[in-house]
């Protein structure tokens, strides 16, 4: 038979950033080399300090922005005109939502548990209440930074090579067609999470062992009646199971979500690498389409590598709410990321700066260098280590499409107020 895509939206094309070897895509150069990069790395005098102690996070002055680096501000928020980028409203409303994440009992226990000195919830609070109130009261993107740097201290991820440097990556809310019934054509289940799942042992059963080679064969054990929603392709319930949520239209006209509900302890395995690892693509250059178009001349080879990947992920339906972060609030298109949460302060502001897509006037995509206010209020099981950072830009096709193509190197710092 052959392998056709049902989605309502093109297939989303986010496995590209799981690739291991893909290259930073290139970008336009806005300003000298001095300030598109080393005043933004972590200064010399303290990579010998991240290389002795292996901290997480290096504490350094914020950075004075070159006079003609604009990437320096972050100008979305000043700009009158409507875009696709979330403005200073928004922002607020990300700040809104740590904040009353903060207040809760998983903030307290996270918190008192957190390793870097220094970084306390009250501070983070504090930080996140007296930046708001610099937001709301600036003029321009240029004031406000300029408050940032007689208030605020940075705290620089060490990055993956102790210098600072930061993979970007970006993820999305997909939208798919979806049935609330298994039909001949919507046969492929994802699941709610089991009522028993905390009694499971472990290690838990791999991907095979709960659905099978062809992924049908849930009802046969631990999965049976938990079934959420059916899809008629295979690879769409497994790419939610990569973006931890979705959009769905279902055959009735009515639309819902589904977000992430728990997972099983393995990590995630990418079929793009297996691809590679058997060489049936080459590692270089890889991108989705190239993966797409794999799968639909070879359709049965779904079957081969899907279940190489042992990890499994489970949903509840959100009734139309907005996709969400493991800190328990909706994720804000453009100002949220997801970091890994054991060694980054969950719900807490930063600064990101580094090249991402964005669509022209003429359809094109282009690459540009910015700088970005964000709320760290989510985590991946592919984000691991201080060297990894994903950036939510959203739902639907031009997200999908922003998504699939953001793989750059940059820089990561969380904002907090001066002792």
């Amino acid at each position: 038979m052959k392998y056709r895509l049902t989605t309502i939206i093109s297939l989303p094309i986010i496995l590209l950033i799981f690739l291991v070897g893909i290259q930073p895509l290139g970008y336009r150069e806005l300003s000298s080399p001095a300030c598109r990069v080393n005043k933004w790395d972590i200064p010399k005098f303290l990579q010998s300090q991240a290389k002795l102690s292996s901290p997480i996070l290096i504490q350094r002055s914020p950075v004075s922005c070159c006079q003609d680096d604009l990437s320096c501000l972050d100008q979305v928020l000043y700009q009158p005109e409507n875009n696709q980028l979330a403005d200073k409203k928004a922002l607020v409303t990300s700040i809104n939502r740590s904040l009353k994440y903060l207040q809760t009992s998983q903030a307290i226990a996270a918190y008192q548990e957190y390793q870097v000195i220094g970084i306390t919830r009250d501070r983070v609070i504090k930080s996140l209440k007296r930046f708001r109130e610099l937001l709301l009261k600036s003029k321009s993107a240029k004031e406000l930074h300029q408050a940032i740097e007689r208030e605020f201290v940075y705290y620089q991820s060490v990055g993956k090579d102790k210098k600072g440097t930061v993979l970007f990556t970006a993820y999305y809310e997909p939208l798919y067609l979806a049935s609330r019934a298994p039909t001949a054509e919507f046969r492929y289940p994802v699941y709610r999470l089991p009522p028993d799942f905390n009694s499971w042992l472990q290690p838990h059963p791999t991907r095979l062992e709960l659905e099978g080679t062809d992924g049908l064969q849930g009802k046969q054990g631990k999965l049976r009646g938990l079934e959420l929603f059916w899809f008629p392709d295979r690879l769409e319930p497994y790419m939610i199971q990569i973006q931890g949520s979705a959009r769905l239209q279902l055959t009735d006209g009515t639309q819902t979500t589904i977000g992430y509900a728990g997972n099983t302890a393995y990590n995630y395995k990418s079929i793009g690498r297996e691809l590679a690892n058997d060489g049936k693509l080459p590692l270089e250059g890889m991108t989705m389409p190239i993966i797409l178009d794999y799968f639909q001349q070879h359709p049965p080879e779904l079957n081969v590598y899907i279940p190489r990947d042992p990890s499994f992920v489970f949903f509840q339906e959100n009734h139309g709410a907005p996709a969400q972060g493991s800190i328990n609030v909706a994720l804000t298109p453009e100002r949220s990321i997801a970091t890994d949460k054991s060694l980054m302060p969950p719900g807490a502001l930063a600064l990101i700066r580094a090249a991402f897509p964005f669509i022209q006037a003429n359809g094109e995509m282009e690459h540009q260098i910015v700088s970005r206010y964000v709320l760290d209020q989510d985590t991946g099981g592919a984000i691991k280590g201080a060297g990894r950072v994903d950036y939510f830009l959203g739902t639907g096709k031009i997200a999908g499409d922003r998504a699939g193509v953001t793989v750059s190197n940059g820089q990561l710092y969380y904002l907090l107020l001066k002792p």
